[in-house]
């Protein structure tokens, strides 16, 4: 018989991440937190301090020797700190790739046209995976396709760099650029 998978043990392992109130193990604990004497205190006098706050004994150290505990609002903590990991994540910065596919014989007008997309995805700080498709017979074309992309990266030196140069892969042959750091 197979177990369902539930919300339980990562919950859980939330919890435990900290101990709190009567979990804690010490007999003696250095109490800190705002209001307080910080002092070494036995255990229950410190739960006790707690207590008539109406907050939590949460330990913070639990390696020291007397563990520190502090007294706090535990839920409010745990909430300010996923408030907290979920403001880093969002400033991380996600990289864009931005595809542009040529073929071997573009003309010169699709090309501007493509460019002029390169360039806008360049400069809005995107990475640019530009490649040249072969269909059928076209792969004999190859030098045609390299000659196509080198021109694109020589036009696009200004607001991106060469990553990759062009390198055959399949039916594609493939150059990744990247934006280049604007000064401000």
């Amino acid at each position: 018989m197979r177990r369902k998978r539930g919300r339980g043990p990562s919950r859980r392992k939330q919890e435990d991440q900290h101990r709190i109130n009567e979990k804690i193990r010490a007999d003696k604990v250095r109490l800190v937190g705002d209001n307080v004497e910080m002092d070494i205190y036995p255990t229950k006098k410190a739960l006790g301090i707690a207590q008539e706050m109406g907050l939590d004994l949460v330990e913070i150290s639990p390696n020291a020797d007397p563990p520190v505990v502090k007294v706090m609002d535990y839920k409010k903590f745990i909430y300010e700190q996923k408030k907290r990991e979920k403001a880093m994540k969002a400033k991380a910065s996600k990289v864009v790739v931005k595809e542009i596919r040529f073929g071997p014989n573009t003309d010169d007008h699709d090309y501007d046209f493509k460019k002029k997309h390169a360039e806008k995805f360049l400069s809005d700080g995107a990475k640019l995976k530009a490649y040249v498709f072969f269909k059928g017979r076209s792969i004999v074309f190859k030098d045609k396709g390299e000659i196509l992309l080198l021109r694109l990266a020589q036009d696009l030196e200004h607001v991106g760099k060469v990553e990759q140069m062009p390198k055959l892969e399949g039916k594609r042959m493939i150059m990744f650029m990247a934006p280049t750091k604007k000064s401000k």
